[in-house]
């Protein structure tokens, strides 16, 4: 029987399977290894993988594999999977490889919040009397702890001691950038704060600089942020695997209670925002990627902007005006005061105007109300904050 091939589907005709540590799964052709491993639930280490670049840079060196029939070892972030590749992330020669390089990488990273004994017993706020300094050297006082990609890799390939000296960077902590902070101390060079900024942002406000064992991160000539066209998106924020590179608010607020997922009310673009809530307060902002408009992005308003929902002069009680002068009322009170002034305005006497500071679903049931209820569409939104 002759098949016509025209009739599949793309997903059909693009759809791979390969396998991973013992496990078939199932990928789509011109995905890279890691792309595969991480989509299905296969961790591999890795802290300078980015999935809206095109071309990888392989800079860290910790997603190396190996490939049935491949002699060596090849980073998962920049080779295609194949039909039928067979793949080990997960061998004592694979680790070992790793373990090195991370080794390598902590001499010049502080290394004490990693391989402390006693860090899976500490809580948020301990700080450890065995140490004499306080700084963000140590866990419990890194803005990024608990979330640090770098944690996670040490504790999955089980580094306990660190064989190379540390000697930190000397770096001030750049605080002049009114949203972001930087602590080059903190950096491991993965370079995913550049590339996201050049790359997809398009706005090249940070590059390295110098070369070889003085290298860094920052703006040109020794630019601060501020001073070198940063639009304050903060997608270098959101990349970055460590605490190189935090929020200013909510920058020692540690982990969510709960993540919840909703729409940026500020314009009409509907990128898709992520709000990390602790004890019923939003304590960040991170852009959703599989926001199928935003793909992960996000500008200086959704990220940073949404702090009108808690703000302390945001109304709690409904007000109406007597006498001139603005009182307190219950919800009852004042919802009976507005069906008895707009039940003589229906059709097109009735105009509603809507605000970017409130929340999408807000601004959603307003509209619905104004079309479904007072018969117009007569309502306008100020998006242009």
């Amino acid at each position: 029987m002759q098949v016509d091939t025209t009739t599949l589907t793309k997903t059909e005709t693009d759809t791979i399977t390969i396998t991973i540590d013992g496990v078939e799964v199932k990928t789509t052709k011109g995905k890279r290894i890691l792309e595969a491993a991480l989509d299905n639930g296969i961790y591999i280490p890795n802290l300078c993988a980015l999935r809206d670049i095109k071309l990888p840079t392989g800079a860290c060196r910790l997603c190396q594999v190996q490939i049935e029939e491949r002699r060596g070892t090849i980073t998962a972030c920049s080779e295609p999977a194949a039909d039928g590749m067979v793949v080990h992330s997960n061998t004592p020669e694979v680790n070992e490889l790793r373990r090195k390089i991370l080794q390598i990488m902590l001499a010049r990273h502080p290394s004490v919040c990693l391989t402390c004994h006693r860090r899976e017993r500490c809580k948020p706020g301990d700080i450890c009397l065995r140490l004499v300094s306080v700084t963000e050297d140590q866990c419990v006082l890194c803005p990024k702890n608990g979330r640090c990609e770098l944690q996670r890799a040490v504790d999955f390939i089980g580094i306990e001691e660190q064989p190379y000296p540390y000697k930190s960077k000397g770096f001030p902590i750049e605080m002049d950038n009114p949203f972001i902070v930087r602590n080059n101390n903190l950096c491991i060079l993965c370079g995913k704060c550049v590339r996201i900024c050049q790359e997809v942002r398009g706005v090249e406000a940070i590059s390295f600089n110098l070369r070889g064992y003085e290298t860094y991160i920052g703006g040109a000539f020794g630019k601060t942020l501020s001073e070198s066209g940063c639009k304050s998106c903060a997608a270098c924020v959101d990349v970055c695997p460590v605490g190189a590179l935090t929020e200013k608010n909510g920058r020692y607020a540690g982990l969510p209670d709960r993540v919840v997922t909703t729409i940026c009310p500020y314009c009409g673009v509907g990128c898709q925002l992520n709000l990390e809530i602790k004890d019923e307060k939003i304590i960040r902002v991170v852009p959703d990627p599989e926001g199928p408009a935003n793909k992960g992005q996000g500008c200086v308003k959704g990220k940073f902007g949404l702090d009108f929902v808690g703000h302390p002069d945001r109304l709690t009680t409904p007000l109406i005006k007597k006498n001139g002068q603005f009182v307190e009322a219950s919800w009852g009170e004042a919802l009976d005061l507005i069906t008895a002034k707009l039940r003589n305005y229906r059709g097109d006497q009735f105009a509603a105007i809507s605000s970017a500071k409130c929340t999408n679903e807000d601004n959603y049931v307003f509209q619905k109300f104004t079309r479904a209820v007072m018969g117009t569409n007569n309502i306008d939104h100020c998006a242009r904050l």
